[in-house]
């Protein structure tokens, strides 16, 4: 039986290979990519000032995320009319199959969430939608 060791990502070494939305680009920290995780995925999420991710939606996947940095909004509902907006230190249940569009608020700032997902990053892609039909978003 092989030894069973913690495995460290370090800074720099995070895999790109995994679901992308857009203007959220995600980083995989742990996960099948590229570690023996099977049932878990834990990355980095970021959206340059005024970006936004496509709507997507996450498959059977449970999704719970913390914003570390900036001021975030998520799109949901019909439409994408109903919103959460989320700050520093703030943590976020997003359901299974559900559509949304994760935003940056700021045309200034940078916004990077921390993402954990079972069982791993799936990422589905919807069609697009005009900013002009998000309320309240708006790019630079």
């Amino acid at each position: 039986m092989a030894e069973v060791k913690p495995v460290v990502t370090r800074r720099g070494t995070e895999d790109a290979r995994t679901g992308q939305s857009g203007g959220a680009v995600r980083i995989s920290g742990v996960g099948p990519q590229h570690t023996p995780a099977t049932r878990i995925w834990f990355g980095k999420v970021s959206n340059e000032p005024g970006y936004r991710s496509l709507p997507h939606h996450h498959g059977e996947a449970e999704t719970g995320g913390y914003l570390l940095k900036g001021r975030g909004r998520i799109y949901f509902g019909k439409d994408y009319a109903e919103f959460v907006d989320m700050t520093e230190g703030d943590f976020v249940f997003v359901p299974p199959l559900m559509p949304h569009v994760e935003a940056n608020m700021s045309t200034t700032e940078e916004l990077v969430w921390l993402t954990a997902r079972t069982p791993d990053n799936i990422v589905i892609n919807l069609a697009e939608v005009d900013d002009a039909s998000l309320p309240g978003y708006r790019r630079r």
